[in-house]
């Protein structure tokens, strides 16, 4: 590693998508992080908010611009030389950043670091997942299976856009050239499927929160409920849960469900009708007040179906001292260990589930285990630190 005195000059690039959502915030905690540590940092943003005001025509050219933006690629150069940056760190390229952003960083021989919040390299819908199961024909078929299922946005018109795109840069070779954080190992693992991207060009660096400032509350103060906290959504498996409430009948402790969407009249007509009274439903919760909650709970439950990102609300709940009941799959599975960090259970399984709420009680140390795997992993300390390795190692 380098000397401590070394700070580079860091360009974070991020297109937002027209929903705000967790990849917004990793950019503005990261930014923060950086320009606390002494870092001059300059964002670069595009917003697909901006697709709203496009033309008939600038609308007509977007496939072609979803590939390569010329407005883009001559921004960030100017930027990257003006302003002197070591390091451009990307976070999000779609529509309006394009792949572009690699070829301006190269063009300057600049190094370049790409984030990867999703599956979309590998997969045009980003999650491995249509259909009501996990689908990785991408991966062993080619990008084209895609395009027959539509599996982006429901469409195969623009399935075929995100294909065509993908298969562009792949001959290019560009991502043989660009180095990788991976939010988790199993994210890093289903990278490497890829093979044009060097095992060593991949690194392994979580997200971050912050604690609040409270004292963990001790297992017995706790309120005598749990927790789920996100979009109501079959793809989160909020119908799995509220079918293990219903199977524990007088045993179930308290079920906070904190969210809305598309399955918010469903799980209300689903309680009602099962006579669930430990379920309340109390719908959208800002961070701070959703985080009290969970602070509050004797879990936090995720049962997610799909392989997920990097599910935020994890280390929210270890930032609080809070154990996770989780889906044994994907990346949120991999964050959380049984016995130590909280409970798993097979995927789509409403009596595993109700084994592992009754389960996690009886771990007397999982407080302890939590606090001490968020001191030891996501603080942002801890992620500076984790950053600056993967930077300097890049830089050397």
């Amino acid at each position: 590693m380098q000397s401590d005195e070394y700070k580079p000059n860091v360009l974070i690039v991020h297109n937002y998508y027209q929903i705000p959502g967790g990849e917004d915030t990793v950019v503005a905690n990261e930014k923060r992080m950086l320009e606390k540590h002494g870092h001059k940092v300059v964002l670069y943003t595009r917003s697909n908010l901006e697709l709203k005001k496009l033309s008939g025509t600038q609308k007509l050219m977007l496939p072609f611009t979803t590939v390569f933006n010329r407005r883009t690629y001559k921004e960030v150069k100017r930027i990257i030389r003006e302003r002197r940056i070591d390091i451009v760190h990307v976070h999000n390229t779609l529509n309006l950043v394009s792949p572009s952003v690699y070829y301006a960083a190269t063009a300057c021989h600049v190094l370049v670091v790409q984030t990867i919040h999703n599956f979309r390299l590998l997969c045009p819908g980003a999650t491995f997942y249509r259909d009501g199961h996990i689908c990785e024909d991408c991966l062993e078929k080619g990008l084209f299976c895609a395009v027959k299922h539509g599996c982006y946005r429901e469409s195969r018109l623009q399935t075929l856009a995100c294909v065509i795109n993908a298969k562009f840069h792949r001959m290019t070779g560009i991502y043989k050239k660009l180095n990788y954080i991976c939010l988790t190992e199993f994210n890093k693992d289903k990278l490497l499927s890829f093979k044009q991207i060097s095992p060593e060009r991949v690194f392994v660096k979580p997200n971050f929160v912050e604690s609040i400032d409270s004292e963990i509350v001790p297992l017995e103060k706790r309120e005598d409920q749990f927790i789920f906290v996100g979009r109501l959504e079959k793809l989160k498996g909020v119908d799995v849960l509220l079918r293990a409430w219903k199977m524990m009948g007088d045993s179930a402790p308290k079920l906070l469900l904190c969210g809305n969407g598309p399955m918010e009249e469903p799980c209300k007509a689903y309680i009602a009708r099962n006579g669930l009274e430990s379920v309340e439903m109390i719908g959208f919760v800002p961070n701070a007040e959703a985080r009290k909650l969970i602070a509050n709970s004797k879990g936090l439950i995720l049962p997610t179906r799909w392989y997920e990102g990097f599910p935020m609300s994890i280390v929210e709940a270890f930032s609080v001292g809070t154990p996770v009941i989780v889906s044994d799959l994907g990346n949120a599975g991999s964050l959380v260990e049984e016995g130590v960090t909280g409970c798993k259970f097979i995927v789509d399984s409403s009596e595993e589930l109700k084994k592992a709420v009754f389960r996690i009680v009886e771990y007397p140390y999982i407080i302890m285990n939590v606090e001490e795997k968020y001191s030891e992993r996501y603080t942002e300390d801890q992620n500076y630190k984790y950053l600056m390795e993967i930077y300097y190692k890049l830089v050397d």
